[in-house]
């Protein structure tokens, strides 16, 4: 299974960068430079909103404030050009990775170019700015080297993308290997007489209409963190829907699948509800018989979890027709429990 460390250190870097920042706004807005502190004001708000994103979508206030911070930024730089300080005119360096940063690169390649025009407009018109054109080399110059290292970064990005396996927001295995990993693991339990079972987990979102679905997805993470901690090393679970998983269980049964998959279903409902959450889960497995291959497998888990919610619900529901008697006893347990 796929190790991954907790990205805790871009967070930590957004704190201590607010903090910074907040104080020296204080110190700004105490001396007498408002522009300064206005700067710094919206530089920590930025900063804040960084460190906010705990979901994707991000939610729209965030959204709304970092935009709202970036404006104010933008302009306070621009209006410094023509009330000073002149300190801070150097900001502006910056900017351009700022935007990219921010924003969709489109979005942030129109909004520099517009920054960039109105810059050199201001500067030519601020006949009292001191050493205007050596201001205008080295801005154009540290925007080069910006768009220069931008370009990198994108082609980095589409170098590495194939090589990417792992869903961002859950740690949980692509979707785009599903099929194929699945495929291996039907071979080699046929080769070495091994039993294999996959599992479909399901929130079931259609039995509740008061969570909206930005509190969903903000759970999404710690679902897959759990389900991580849950399965062996040698397990392999992929984020097959925006709410659903599918977990490849090498060498287990149905029984045994199914003893898993309630085990799983119930921490992951008390996970929900410690979060204030008022939703349940559904599993659906599904075993190895003969003639399946990768696809007729996950559609009869995925036919196993959609009897289940059709059936109300926060229950495990296996696709065979028979059940072996453990998991005929461990639903009936269950359903005795609820």
């Amino acid at each position: 299974m796929h190790q991954s460390a907790e990205k805790f250190l871009p967070g930590r870097l957004s704190r201590v960068g607010f903090i910074i920042l907040a104080i020296t706004s204080v110190l700004c807005a105490t001396l007498g430079e408002p522009l300064a502190a206005a700067s710094a004001a919206a530089a920590a708000g930025i900063s804040l909103t960084i460190n906010a994103r705990t979901s994707n979508p991000q939610p729209l206030p965030w959204r709304y404030l970092r935009m709202a911070c970036f404006i104010t930024l933008a302009l306070t730089l621009l209006g410094a050009l023509w009330a000073g300080p002149w300190a801070l005119s150097h900001w502006l360096y910056g900017l351009p990775l700022v935007t990219f940063a921010l924003m969709a690169s489109p979005l942030a390649a129109l909004i520099t170019a517009l920054l960039t025009f109105a810059i050199l407009i201001s500067t030519q018109w601020a006949v009292s700015l001191p050493d205007r054109h050596q201001m205008i080399s080295a801005f154009v110059l540290t925007t080069l080297l910006s768009a220069l290292l931008i370009f990198l970064r994108e082609y980095k990005t589409r170098q590495l993308a194939p090589l990417r396996r792992t869903d961002e927001l859950t740690q949980a295995a692509s979707r785009e290997y599903l099929s194929a990993d699945l495929h291996k693991e039907i071979q080699r339990s046929e080769r070495e007489g091994t039993d294999m079972s996959v599992m479909m987990i399901g929130l079931d979102t259609h039995l509740s209409v008061n969570d909206p679905d930005e509190d969903i997805r903000a759970i999404l993470p710690r679902i897959g963190r759990y389900l991580h901690s849950q399965l062996r090393d040698f397990d392999t679970y992929y984020r097959v829907a925006d709410l659903q998983f599918l977990v490849i269980l090498p060498g287990i049964n149905t029984a045994g699948t199914a003893t898993r998959a309630e085990k799983i279903r119930i921490g992951l409902c008390k996970l929900l509800a410690s979060h204030g959450m008022k939703l349940t889960v559904s599993t659906g497995i599904s075993g190895l018989n003969i003639g399946d291959d990768a696809d007729s497998l996950q559609q009869s888990a995925a036919n196993a979890l959609r009897r289940a919610q059709q059936q109300g619900g926060n229950r495990t529901q296996a696709y065979s027709n028979w059940v072996h008697s453990d998991a005929q006893d461990l639903t009936a347990r269950q359903d005795k429990a609820l």
